[in-house]
C-alpha cells in the first residue's frame, strides 16, 4: 500500500501530460529556452496537477481503510513552495539571485523572488518544527530544504538538468542508506517529477520556477528523510558552498566547461544541427 501514491500520481502525470502542455501552449504561456525556442511553461503545473488529482482517490482510501500512505505535512510544504514558484513564474521582474532581490527591496520595490525565499524559509521551518525530534535536526532540516530549493532553481538552465540531478541524488541516497522508504513517502511527487522531467528534457516544455522549486524541495526532503544528524550537517555544509558559488560564479558555466559533466548533462537532450 505504501507504493500507492507513487503509482497513482505517476499514472495521473502521464494522463495529464498532453493536456497540460496543450493548455499552456494555447494560452500563450510560453518562455524562450537557451536555444531561442518558445516552449510551454511552467511544466511544474503538471507536477502539481498530477499530485492534486492523485490526492482524491488516495484521501478516500486513507479515510476508508486507514492505509497510512499520505504525508500531509510534506504535501503541504511542497504545495506551498510550488505556489511561491508559480507566483515567481507569473510576476517576476528583472532582479535575479538573492543579491538582486535584496537590492530591489532595498530600493523600495517588491520582489517575488524575495517573497519566494521568505515563504520557503517559513514553510521549511514550519515543516521541521512539526517533524524533527530535536533542535539540531530542526535547524539543519530547514536549512537543507531552503538551500536545495534555491540550488535546483539555479540548475534549471538546460533541459532535463534539474531532474537528472534529482534522480541521481535519490538513487545515491537509497543506495548509501539501503533504504527505499523515502521513494514511497515522496512518491506523490517523485513520479510526476520524472514525467515532467522527461518532457523538459525533450523540450516539450520548461519546468519554470514552479517545477524547479518542487524538484528542489522534494530533493531536500529526500536528504532529510535519509540522513542522520551528522550526515545532514555535512549535506548542509556542501549546499552552503554550492549556494555561495552559484551566487558568485556560474554553475551552468562550470557544468558546460567540465567535459565529463557536460557529457552527462547532454544525455537525452534534443540534438540540433550545426
Amino acid at each position: 500500500m505504501q507504493a500507492l501514491p507513487l503509482a497513482i500520481a505517476t499514472l495521473a502525470a502521464v494522463a495529464l501530460a498532453g493536456p497540460v502542455v496543450r493548455f499552456l501552449d494555447a494560452g500563450g504561456h510560453l518562455r524562450q529556452n537557451y536555444r531561442g525556442a518558445q516552449l510551454p511553461c511552467p511544466l511544474g503545473l503538471l507536477i502539481v496537477a498530477a499530485a492534486v488529482f492523485a490526492l482524491v482517490p488516495l484521501a478516500l482510501l486513507e479515510g476508508l481503510f486507514d492505509l497510512e500512505a499520505l504525508d500531509v505535512a510534506g504535501s503541504a510544504l511542497v504545495l506551498g513552495v510550488a505556489l511561491l514558484g508559480l507566483a515567481d513564474d507569473a510576476y517576476a521582474g528583472e532582479s535575479r539571485g538573492w543579491r538582486g532581490h535584496a537590492r530591489a527591496v532595498a530600493g523600495g520595490g517588491f520582489s517575488t523572488g524575495l517573497l519566494k525565499a521568505a515563504g520557503t524559509l517559513g514553510l521549511a521551518l514550519a515543516w521541521s518544527a512539526l517533524t524533527q525530534p530535536d533542535v539540531a535536526r530542526f535547524l539543519l532540516a530547514a536549512l537543507v530544504l531552503v538551500l536545495t530549493t534555491n540550488i535546483f532553481n539555479l540548475l534549471d538552465l538546460r533541459p532535463g538538468r534539474s531532474v537528472k540531478v534529482f534522480v541521481v541524488l535519490a538513487v545515491l541516497c537509497s543506495l548509501v542508506a539501503l533504504d527505499t522508504a523515502p521513494l514511497f513517502e515522496l512518491g506523490l511527487w517523485a513520479g510526476p517529477i520524472v514525467v515532467a522531467g522527461i518532457l523538459d528534457l525533450r523540450e516539450r516544455g520548461m519546468l519554470g520556477d514552479t517545477g524547479s522549486n518542487v524538484v528542489g524541495v522534494v530533493a531536500g526532503l529526500w536528504l532529510v528523510l535519509t540522513l542522520d544528524t551528522t550526515g545532514l550537517a555535512i549535506a548542509a555544509g556542501l549546499l552552503v558552498v554550492i549556494t555561495i558559488y552559484g551566487e558568485l560564479r556560474s554553475i551552468n558555466s562550470l557544468i558546460e566547461g567540465t567535459p565529463g559533466l557536460r557529457h552527462l548533462d547532454s544525455i537525452g537532450r534534443v540534438r540540433t544541427s550545426a
